[in-house]
C-alpha cells in the first residue's frame, strides 16, 4: 500500500480539493441519506457522527450494515490532532483502515454542532480520479492465478531438491564408484535447478501476490529475470564441468559437445553481463533526470 500512499501524496492538492468539494455537495442529512451516499460513491467506506464532546451520537453506517454498538462511546482519541480549515473540514493522513485493511483517509466535517466522519478508500478514490488503474475482480483473479502458479513451481522446486538429496544420500550409502562423478553432478544440478525455480516462485509470490504494484516497473521484471538466468548459467556451468571431467577420464566422444556447451555458457554469461550494464545505465540516467 506504500505506492497508493505515495500517489496520493504526489497529487495531494488536487485529491484534497476533490474530497472537499464532494463533502460540500453531499445531502446534508448524512446519516439518513447514508445508504444512498455509500451506493453512489463506492470509495466512501462508512459514515458516523459525534457531538462537540466527541461522543458518538449516530450508528456507524457501512455499505452492508449499520453498527449501533458504539453509540455513546468516547471518540476523543481520534480527534487529538483535529484542525479544521475555514470550511470546517479536516482530512487525516493516510492510514490502514481497521475494518477493510485498505489504505484510507478520514474526512471530518463540522456542521450543526456535529462532527461527521467519512472514511474513504484511497484505492477507489484514486481510481475515480484516473490516477491509478484498478479492477477488484481482475485483481483477485490475477492474484489467485499467480498464487497457484507460484505454489506449483515451489512444489516442483522442492521435488528437485529432495531428488538431488536422495541421489546424494543413496550414493553415500552404497559408495558405488561405477559412475560416481555422474551421480554427484546429477545431484548438484537437480538441487541447483530446484533452488533456481524456488527463487523464481518466491519472486512471483512476493511481487504479484503479497506486495502487488499498480504500476509494473521494468526494474522488477529485470530483477526476477536476472536471478533466474544466473541460476540457469550456474547449472549449465556445472553440467559443462561434468562433461569436461568425463573427457578427462578418457571419454573423448563428448569433446565436441563439451565445447559447444562451454561456448553457449560463455555467451550466456557475456550476455548477462551486457544485460546488467544496460540496465544499470538506464537506471542511472533515470536517477539523473
Amino acid at each position: 500500500m506504500r505506492e497508493v500512499i505515495n500517489i496520493y501524496r504526489k497529487h495531494k492538492i488536487s485529491v484534497d480539493s476533490f474530497v472537499k468539494s464532494l463533502i460540500n455537495s453531499l445531502p446534508k442529512d448524512y446519516i439518513g441519506e447514508a445508504p444512498a451516499i455509500l451506493k453512489q460513491y463506492r470509495y466512501i467506506q462508512l459514515i458516523y457522527g459525534v457531538d462537540e464532546k466527541f461522543i458518538q451520537q449516530t450508528p456507524i453506517v457501512c455499505r452492508r450494515e449499520s453498527d449501533t454498538r458504539q453509540i455513546g462511546s468516547n471518540k476523543s482519541h481520534y480527534f487529538t490532532k483535529l484542525n479544521l480549515n475555514e470550511d470546517g473540514i479536516y482530512l487525516s493522513n493516510p492510514y490502514i483502515h481497521y475494518r477493510t485493511g485498505k489504505a484510507s483517509i478520514s474526512v471530518v466535517y463540522y456542521t450543526n454542532h456535529m462532527y461527521y466522519v467519512f472514511d474513504i478508500n484511497l484505492i477507489y478514490l484514486l481510481e475515480e480520479l484516473k490516477l491509478i488503474e484498478y479492477n477488484s475482480v481482475h485483481d483477485k483473479f490475477k492474484r489467485i492465478t499467480y498464487l497457484l502458479g507460484s505454489t506449483f513451481l515451489a512444489i516442483v522446486s522442492l521435488a528437485l531438491i529432495f531428488y538431488g538429496g536422495y541421489v546424494f544420500v543413496m550414493l553415500m550409502m552404497t559408495l558405488s564408484t561405477a559412475d560416481f562423478l555422474h551421480d554427484i553432478f546429477k545431484s548438484i544440478i537437480s538441487m541447483t535447478l530446484g533452488l533456481a525455480i524456488f527463487d523464481f516462485a518466491r519472486q512471483i509470490f512476493e511481487h504479484e501476490v503479497m506486495f502487488q504494484s499498480f504500476h509494473q516497473p521494468e526494474e522488477k521484471a529485470y530483477k526476477v529475470l536476472s536471478k533466474f538466468l544466473i541460476a540457469i548459467i550456474i547449472a549449465l556451468a556445472i553440467e559443462t564441468l561434468m562433461v569436461v571431467f568425463k573427457i578427462a577420464l578418457d571419454d573423448y566422444a563428448n569433446m565436441l559437445s563439451a565445447f559447444y556447451l562451454l561456448l553457449g555458457t560463455t555467451f550466456l554469461l557475456v550476455g548477462l553481463g551486457y544485460f546488467y550494464k544496460t540496465i544499470r545505465s538506464t537506471v542511472d540516467v533515470r536517477e539523473e533526470n
